[in-house]
């Protein structure tokens, strides 16, 4: 028999705060993490907004001769990393080292790094590169670092899948757990990409929202006005247990992961098939997973970009899964409050699914003022929803056609 696998470390760092009570309590004020970004001269830019991580500090968790030697997806996450241990009360030592893993992923990796090692190439020559730029750099370097701070001396790899990234990695962290090859896993994603190239390339594809005069109105997921997804950056992690040992050693725990899925949609480099089918594949794959039926899912929280095909199309997979219980649904995005945090959304929203389970609140999605009349489903518009939910699915889809799913349960000894 598989073991089961529960959550007893949460960290993160947002826009929306960067502790865990925080960003919990702002979602559930309706407040936006987004405004205009005062990093960079956006003069060219035709979107000027980002949630943008607000007084994040390294301090008590990384030196300051190390933070230099570290690009900031990597401090965004070695930062949360850090608090989720805390939170768990978590001791890593040579007992247990070999049974915590890591498993983190980032779905850029370094860009800042490789942008400033690039002009440094341009104007000073191959000599001046830092012999720590490739290091810096490399998506799995966050995931070693955390390694190497903690002691975690178990599986240790890093999933990239674009925007599914933090969702995958939590999902092959609970296999990896429910096998039986480790007994903790740190788990999720971090992402740095508002910097002029991340913005500028996203901005190219025309992907951005330009509502640039109300940032904070400008993430609309399942609205008929949306414009395009408002790009944000942080991390989200989790501490992921076998439950025997979480209860051993008297862990408190925030929930249960109970479903994995995971599909690819062969279609296109960064459009979702119009039916949806990859999504579907993968909501019904993590329900199968699980062992038990659509109509007990009770609640999604939606990929939900504020895109004019994902809302749409995510919105279609949803009903064509569950048919009439789609009505039913709690359905709503963590988008609409802190922007698409790429590599990182899936572990951030993962935290808000467990915790609406556990709480029985759920946030509202924020301007859905003129629903698109092929987005028919209960987003939570206007205000906060309460609801006894048992089961709920996290979705997150990337460019290239990935599409993880993760179904999480309220916690019941």
């Amino acid at each position: 028999m598989a073991n089961r696998v529960v959550i007893t470390g949460m960290g993160a760092v947002t826009p929306l705060g960067n502790e865990i009570e925080t960003l919990w309590e702002n979602l559930l004020a309706g407040k936006s993490g987004v405004r205009l970004i005062d990093r960079f001269d956006t003069e060219e830019f035709s979107s000027k907004i980002a949630g943008l991580v607000n007084d994040f500090s390294i301090e008590g968790y990384i030196d300051a001769k190390d933070a230099r030697r570290m690009d900031q997806f990597v401090q965004y996450g070695l930062v949360a990393s850090c608090k989720a241990i805390e939170d768990a009360k978590l001791n890593i030592d040579e007992s247990n080292a070999h049974r915590v893993g890591v498993v983190v992923g980032s779905g850029i990796g370094g860009m800042q790094t490789l942008c400033d090692q690039h002009s440094i190439l341009v104007e000073k020559g191959p000599r001046r590169l830092s012999p720590l730029f490739i290091p810096m750099m490399i998506p799995n370097i966050l995931a070693g670092q955390i390694s190497i701070y903690t002691g975690a001396k178990g599986p240790n790899f890093c999933v990239v899948t674009a925007c599914a990234t933090a969702t995958h990695s939590i999902g092959e962290a609970f296999k990896t757990i429910q096998r039986g090859q480790a007994d903790i896993i740190i788990s999720g994603g971090a992402e740095a990409p508002v910097i002029p190239l991340g913005v500028g390339g996203f901005t190219a594809m025309k992907a951005l929202s330009t509502r640039n005069d109300e940032p904070q109105k400008a993430s609309r997921p399942f609205d008929r006005d949306r414009d395009g997804f408002v790009i944000g950056e942080g991390a989200g992690i989790l501490v992921l247990e076998e439950l025997e040992h979480a209860l051993k050693r008297g862990a408190k725990i925030y929930g249960e992961v109970v479903g994995y899925g995971a599909s690819g949609d062969a279609y296109h480099i960064t459009a979702p098939e119009d039916n949806g089918s990859g999504a579907v594949r993968a909501m019904r794959a993590a329900i199968k997973d699980a062992g038990i039926e659509p109509e007990d899912v009770g609640y999604i929280n939606a990929h939900g970009t504020s895109t004019e095909l994902n809302d749409v199309i995510e919105s279609r997979a949803i009903k064509t899964l569950f048919g009439a219980h789609a009505k039913k649904l709690l359905v709503n995005s963590t988008k609409s409050m802190t922007g698409h945090l790429l590599g990182a959304a899936g572990a951030v929203e993962g935290i808000v699914t467990a915790l609406s389970l556990q709480k029985g609140l759920f946030h509202q999605t924020m301007n859905l003022e003129n629903p698109d009349e092929e987005c028919d489903l209960n987003y939570i518009p206007g205000k906060n929803a309460e609801a006894d939910i048992t089961y709920g699915l996290s979705n997150s889809f990337g460019f290239g056609g990935h599409n993880g799913v993760l179904l999480f349960k309220r916690y019941e000894e």
